[in-house]
């Protein structure tokens, strides 16, 4: 019985869920003939503090799940060192004398210690130093930020924060996310992403909590978005983004 309960509240949820996300994406398309759109802003304390009009371009771009794979797939790559490496036989610290004699033993035939088949020797085909690193056009690399920015958008799991006032205390930061039920049980964060425009009293705020991660806007990727449930922005950061990403930058 708890379990066929169970199964329809789940289903209730991802029924209303789908029904927001309609009206978020109807929406979207009626203001692309208007060039805005409008997003709600709360303050420190989780409430609502008016609200700010986002850039068209940014938030109402065209959804590229292909390109979004592809900016992933480079940025994970760009993250591998590549330093892993191991000796040949060659290259190991042992002596090269000749360990038995070539017949008479009934033993296989060896010239080294240093032989991968003993213990200490060297390594076949093992890994070198190579360069992992992925390269990816810088127009490609803003529309698959855009979309992914655009789908969060459209999920509803972009939300704005105005921190004017904040005094970097981390108990004002648990406040906040718990008023907008991005916290659970234990008081951990469900994978909650702060985008700033790199003040320390913000970071200050949120640095100790988990489950929280704090970046800049101006490194902002397409991974570092997917790769997070729930994205707040700060709203200075906003405007920042307006100016590094806006129009006349994308041209």
């Amino acid at each position: 019985m708890a379990e066929e309960v169970k199964k329809k509240t789940t289903k209730k949820v991802a029924a209303e869920k789908k029904t927001a996300i309609k009206e978020v994406k109807k929406e979207v398309l009626e203001n692309k003939t208007t060039g805005k759109l409008s997003i709600g802003v709360v303050d420190m304390a989780g409430k609502a503090a008016g609200s700010v009009t986002l850039p068209l371009e940014i938030f109402g771009a065209k959804v590229n799940p292909i390109l979004m794979a592809q900016a992933v797939r480079v940025y994970l790559a760009n993250q591998r060192q590549g330093t892993a490496r191991t000796k040949t036989r060659g290259e190991v610290n042992a002596s090269k004398r000749k360990i038995y004699r070539q017949k008479g033993t009934g033993r296989a035939r060896h010239g080294a210690l240093s032989a991968p088949l003993f213990i200490g020797g060297g390594t076949t085909f093992g890994p070198k130093p190579r360069d992992f690193s992925l390269k990816m056009p810088t127009k490609m690399r803003k529309a698959a930020l855009f979309s992914a920015l655009t789908q969060k958008f459209v999920n509803k799991e972009i939300m704005v924060v105005d921190t004017d006032g904040v005094k970097g205390k981390t108990k004002e930061m648990v406040q906040m996310l718990k008023t907008l039920q991005m916290l659970d049980k234990k008081g951990k964060a469900n994978k909650v992403l702060f985008i700033t425009d790199g003040a320390d009293v913000v970071k200050k705020s949120a640095r100790n909590l988990e489950g929280v991660n704090m970046t800049n806007v101006s490194t902002l990727s397409t991974y570092t978005v997917l790769n997070h449930k729930n994205v707040l922005f700060v709203k200075s950061a906003l405007e920042k983004m307006n100016d590094i990403y806006g129009e006349k930058k994308t041209k």
